[in-house]
């Protein structure tokens, strides 16, 4: 029994359980134009993975025949590159999903994909914008030169177009991390000092803030050593708290791999750590045994419950 596990039985969760699956997140390749310094999933513009046009069907048909799915999380990598990303939200929109789409925002500087703001719109998508600071200098530092300018004239045009407006009901949420293994600071109060900067600087408005402490795995794990890695994974230890446990978001989600297969969250895709039961395939996919499936957990776990919690859906606590 891992550490983790020793403390959910302290708390009176363990084994961890799964309570529903209301999202499906799916990762459609790991490919992107940037490498960034923190990055778990290790994505860049060398990367091959891509999800196919037949792994997309059949996640649309799971997804046709399971009504009490309700949100389709999209990311990568830059999802913006998979060549059917486009029909793949449409699809999606179409069947009465809610889509998000995660993105570095620097993306959409790409000739080939300028277009894609306005499409996003159009679908009345819910966009979950990469932005680890609110300075050029931080930005950069972690996601390579001229970085920042880019996703700040990528925030100016979706402004433009209505999202993180009072009244248009298209959200845009900003993404933080921390530059090196550490926990993120307070959720809200990082959330207000964005707003007045971003407005400040820039002019620009947004939904929320989701604070994410890195995980210690992936091109973050491979730059710190071993030293570093014990010592960020016990401060992540004292700082267990057992009232995030409740709606962690592995409780609620399950990810899809680009090659169709099935795991927990998108960490444990990264260590290729597949669900325990119901089908490791998208082909095998069986709601029910999955709903309740018993999760994987092991100790990087701790990363989703220090302190508020931390997902990728913002703190798990109040």
């Amino acid at each position: 029994m891992n550490n983790f596990d020793l403390k959910l039985k302290e708390c009176g969760h363990y084994p961890l359980t799964a309570e529903d699956i209301s999202t499906l997140q799916v990762n459609v390749g790991y490919k992107c134009n940037l490498t960034c310094s923190h990055c778990h999933v290790e994505a860049s513009p060398d990367r091959q993975e891509m999800m196919s046009l037949s792994t997309m069907s059949r996640i649309l048909q799971l997804l046709k025949e399971n009504d009490r799915i309700g949100t389709v999380d999209i990311t990568g990598g830059s999802p913006e590159l998979n060549p059917y990303f486009k029909y793949f939200v449409k699809s999606c929109v179409d069947l009465g999903k809610k889509v998000i789409v995660r993105t570095n925002l620097a993306i959409y500087a790409e000739d080939a994909l300028q277009d894609i703001p306005q499409f996003l719109a159009d679908s009345r998508v819910r966009i979950v914008a990469s932005l680890p600071c609110y300075t050029e200098e931080g930005v950069d530092s972690q996601r390579g030169r001229g970085t920042y300018r880019k996703a700040i004239e990528t925030l100016k045009t979706l402004n433009s177009l209505g999202y993180g407006r009072e009244g248009t009901g298209l959200e845009i949420d900003i993404m933080f991390n921390p530059a090196k293994a550490d926990i993120a600071p307070d959720q809200k109060m990082l959330e207000n000092a964005y707003k007045e900067k971003l407005r400040e600087m820039h002019g620009i408005t947004f939904n929320h803030l989701i604070a994410l402490s890195n995980m210690p795995i992936g091109r973050l794990g491979k730059s710190i050593s071993p030293e570093e890695q014990a010592e960020y994974m016990k401060k992540l230890e004292e700082n267990f708290n057992p009232a995030t446990v409740e709606n962690v978001m592995c409780r609620h989600l399950i990810s899809v791999s680009p090659d169709g297969r099935l795991f927990d969250c998108d960490f444990w895709q990264m260590l290729d750590l597949p669900v325990k039961n119901g089908g490791v395939r998208v082909e095998d996919f069986d709601y029910d045994n999955l709903r309740n499936r018993e999760i994987v957990t092991n100790r990087l776990c701790f990363m989703c419950t220090a302190g508020a919690g931390a997902s990728c859906s913002g703190a798990l606590t109040s």
